[in-house]
């Protein structure tokens, strides 16, 4: 055999050998509130290729900018556990104040804000130093936490007093509180237009907020065939990277709904697991996978046909979804 052909041949069985590892394959990390773990998909293979034990009552989650960490909210630790995305281990622990819900790392990665649920604020917390640098105070039983893509703008919902707060990342102050359906619980900001979507599980809607203003735009519900309104409720919110469609986790409807984002319309409801929570959309913005609570196990949703494609079980109770860039 010439050294041209055996060369080629050594290189396609270490391509096959690297695509069979997985070492390219998009990581999702799922925390699962009860199993106080966090599980890591290989989304090529669609499998869990790692448990990983982090602390007490991890909830939500969120990826690092550049993919290296992976931050959790340890409700009943105070505290959030950082995870090496190399090693996939536990590396070290940041504060949080107290009982953590949910999270976002800010575009540059240098702050992370967490919901302080006990005690109706928001902390903000300096990646470098490991400190708290200060809260905000808002309304009752804050959860959900999103930072704008330029980095300029932070929400948090509030779920006992049916608000959502913007806050000014560079001030750390609070710029408005706006009126939303009752008991919101997660919120998200488009990459363009100037909006912010938040959904409220006991409303049964998302409402769509216009930034220049901090009014609501429009309200938009749902309507599951052969499932009774109460048990619609809306709760994590992802828009896909292209910014075109919105994918909404109904929870007790065990559906996810897309939402065309220019028309604002419902075009679909995709049956998936029991009690959907909060979900993310790899990177290439081919698959998108939810948590569901009570089924312990995660739906992988192709986006191009809309259809889910494979559940695949987790920890116990799984709440949240963090797919880091490549």
């Amino acid at each position: 055999m010439k050294n041209g052909k055996l060369v080629a041949l050594v290189l396609a069985g270490l391509l096959t050998a690297m695509s069979g590892s997985g070492s390219h394959a998009a990581m999702a990390y799922v925390s699962n509130e009860r199993g106080d773990s966090v599980s890591v998909i290989n989304t090529d293979a669609m499998k869990v290729v790692k448990t990983i034990q982090v602390g007490q009552r991890p909830r939500g989650i969120a990826a690092s900018p550049d993919g290296a960490f992976i931050y959790v909210c340890l409700g009943d630790d105070n505290s959030i556990a950082v995870i090496d995305t190399k090693t996939m281990s536990v590396i070290g622990a940041l504060p949080s104040g107290k009982d953590p819900e949910h999270l976002a790392v800010t575009p540059d990665g240098s702050t992370i804000y967490t919901s302080n649920e006990n005690d109706s604020a928001a902390s903000y917390i300096d990646v470098k130093s490991k400190k708290v640098l200060g809260t905000v105070s808002l309304g009752e039983e804050p959860e959900g936490v999103a930072v704008s893509a330029d980095g300029k703008l932070v929400a948090v919902t509030s779920e006992g007093s049916s608000l959502i707060h913007i806050i000014d990342n560079s001030s750390h102050k609070l710029l408005a509180s706006v009126l939303v359906g009752a008991r919101p619980r997660y919120a998200a900001f488009r990459a363009s237009g100037g909006e912010l979507w938040a959904t409220s599980e006991a409303g049964g809607t998302v409402s769509v907020i216009d930034l220049k203003t901090d009014k609501v735009l429009q309200t938009i519900g749902f309507a599951v065939p052969g499932i009774t309104a109460g048990l619609i409720q809306p709760v994590g919110i992802n828009f896909t990277p292209d910014g075109t469609k919105a994918y909404v986790s109904l929870s007790r409807a065990n559906r996810v709904a897309v939402i065309d984002v220019k028309s604002r319309q419902v075009k679909k409801y995709i049956l998936v697991g029991q009690r959907v929570w909060h979900g993310d959309f790899t990177p290439d913005g081919k698959y998108f996978l939810c948590a569901n609570g009570v089924s312990n196990d995660v739906t992988v949703i192709d986006v191009a046909s809309g259809r889910a494609l494979k559940s695949i079980s987790v920890g116990a109770a799984p709440w949240g979804v963090a797919i880091p860039p490549k």
